[in-house]
């Protein structure tokens, strides 16, 4: 039977698809490092063979599921330094992304945490490259902020790195809550006598998720009051209820006496 050039094409993304997907399987209980390209063909149901023409190696197929993981940051950390709307619902709404993104890809997230400081060069590499993006992407939105104005091209770099850290700070928050949760939900799973009261009871998930992004919120905050305050700023530009992530108060948006908290 003759194959379209289409059907090829379907085939061949199908084929790759397996190959991530095994791979992200097996690295949940291993580092990249140790993961030979075998075991991910095994897994993912092909020949050994199979596997070069999608990816150069096993460190190359590291690198594609790197950009799987952080290409969806982008628009996230983009609504965490906007200029326009209310600041309290753009810190919320970016923590609420974060969320949501570890929710989706929690083994990409958990491959990320585990390699950005592993034992594979192309792989860190990756990582340094993504995130160095993202802070270029936040150093140009804040130097378009009124607030920014005298501020130098190092300090927007130096304020863009915090709010790229803390959005990865914050998916790491996330997913450790998540796989506590999950292992929690495990060890009671097979215990020989049921908890009269479970630990991860109805509820518990959205209470440990409503902890979490008060963390996040309460820290996202706190850049943003530091910023409003930078000693290098030139004397009389702004005032403290103005700039990406400070219109208004913290707390309140009006009075000018809310706290960070």
């Amino acid at each position: 039977m003759s194959h379209t050039p289409g059907t090829r094409q379907a085939q061949k993304q199908r084929t790759r698809r397996a190959l991530l997907d095994a791979a992200l399987e097996l690295l949940g209980e291993q580092s990249l490092g140790s993961l030979g390209l075998r075991e991910v063909t095994r897994a993912a149901g092909i020949a050994p063979t199979a596997f070069y023409r999608h990816f150069r190696s096993v460190e190359d197929l590291g690198v594609a599921l790197v950009g799987e993981a952080l290409e969806g940051l982008h628009p996230l950390i983009g609504t965490a330094v906007s200029t326009t709307g209310d600041a309290e619902e753009r810190i919320a709404r970016a923590v609420e992304l974060v969320a949501a993104h570890v929710d989706r890809y929690p083994a990409h997230m958990r491959f990320v945490v585990r390699e950005r400081h592993g034992g594979v060069r192309a792989v860190r590499e990756a990582i340094r490259d993504q995130l160095a993006r993202f802070t270029e992407e936040v150093a140009r939105t804040l130097a378009e902020d009124p607030v920014s104005a005298g501020w130098s091209a190092d300090d927007l770099l130096m304020l863009a790195q915090l709010y790229v850290e803390q959005m990865i700070a914050t998916g790491c928050l996330f997913l450790e809550s998540l796989e506590s949760l999950e292992a929690m939900e495990s060890l009671e799973a097979t215990a020989p006598t049921p908890s009269p009261v479970p630990a991860t009871g109805p509820g518990e998930r959205a209470r440990t998720r409503e902890r979490v992004a008060s963390t996040a919120v309460r820290r996202l905050r706190l850049i943003s009051i530091g910023r409003l305050h930078w000693p290098d700023r030139r004397a009389g530009e702004g005032t403290p209820d103005e700039g990406a992530f400070g219109r208004g108060t913290p707390d309140t948006g009006a009075t000018g006496t809310g706290t960070a908290g």
